[in-house]
Order: C-alpha cells, then sequence, then structure tokens
C-alpha cells in the first residue's frame, strides 16, 4: 500500500507545478517544498515572466518556504523538484541549509552533480523520483519551441 504522503505525492505536485509553468511558455520545471508532510511553498520557473534569469523554480520555492516559516533556514523541509538543480539554485539551497532534495529527471550538462556542486554536508540529493514524466514534459516543451521558430 502506498503512503498519502510519500515522494511520489510530492513530485505530483511539483510535476502540475512544471505544467503551469508549460501553460505561460516557460521552460517546465517546478518546485515544492515540505515538512511534516504538509507543503509549505508552490513555485515554478518564472525567468521569462520576470525577465530575471535567477527566478528559477527553486529559487521561486526557497523565498517562499522562507516567508511561510518566518526564517531563513529550511531544516527538516524537503524539496520537491522536476530537475535537478542547477548550479545555482543548489548554491542558495546550501544556504538554507534545506535537509532534503528529491528531483525527478538529471540535468547532464547543467546539474549540480555535474557541476560538482557541494550541498550542506546535512542535506541529502535523491534523484529518479517521476523521472520519465519530468523529462516527457521537457522534452516536450523545447521540440514544441523548435517547432515555432
Amino acid at each position: 500500500m502506498i503512503q498519502p504522503f510519500d515522494d511520489t505525492y510530492f513530485m505530483k505536485r511539483a510535476l502540475q507545478e512544471a505544467a503551469t509553468a508549460y501553460d505561460q511558455g516557460e521552460i517546465p520545471i517546478g518546485a515544492v517544498i515540505a515538512i511534516d508532510n504538509q507543503i509549505i511553498a508552490r513555485a515554478h520557473n518564472l525567468t521569462e515572466t520576470l525577465n530575471d534569469v535567477t527566478a528559477h523554480a527553486e529559487m521561486q520555492a526557497i523565498t517562499a518556504a522562507a516567508n511561510y516559516l518566518g526564517g531563513k533556514y529550511l531544516q527538516g523541509c524537503t524539496l520537491y523538484v522536476t530537475i535537478e538543480p542547477c548550479q545555482m539554485c543548489a548554491g542558495a539551497l546550501f544556504w538554507s541549509q534545506i535537509s532534503r532534495i528529491v528531483y525527478g529527471a538529471r540535468d547532464e550538462q547543467r546539474g549540480c552533480i555535474a557541476m560538482n556542486t557541494n550541498l550542506h554536508p546535512k542535506t541529502t540529493l535523491e534523484g529518479g523520483v517521476m523521472e520519465e514524466e519530468a523529462s516527457r514534459l521537457l522534452t516536450q516543451f523545447f521540440i514544441e519551441k523548435r517547432n515555432l521558430n
């Protein structure tokens, strides 16, 4: 029996955020942050909307979670993100001291693993949760983008 609040449950919520980004013409990456089985932040890429290269889903989620908690540290929290965080986002996650990062698909070129980015020593990183769904959404987005240009 599947528990209602497992990694798949939260990744599905992150994928919903990615779908919202897709519908808005943003690169479809979504994120949620949870603590004690409760979502405290939801976000998706807003780089085009805000004309801001730093407006990644993870950055938006970190800010929302910190505001919710009333502090800058996200100890005890888990970030669920549809693609492996980039170096910038991994750096921000380091400083937030988030306890756990769960991602869907790897980013073989720009992800924090490929870039050899250090996470906080107390942060765990797990990947591959709903990887196919996350990859499919990104692939579909870029195929459509290429066909429009």
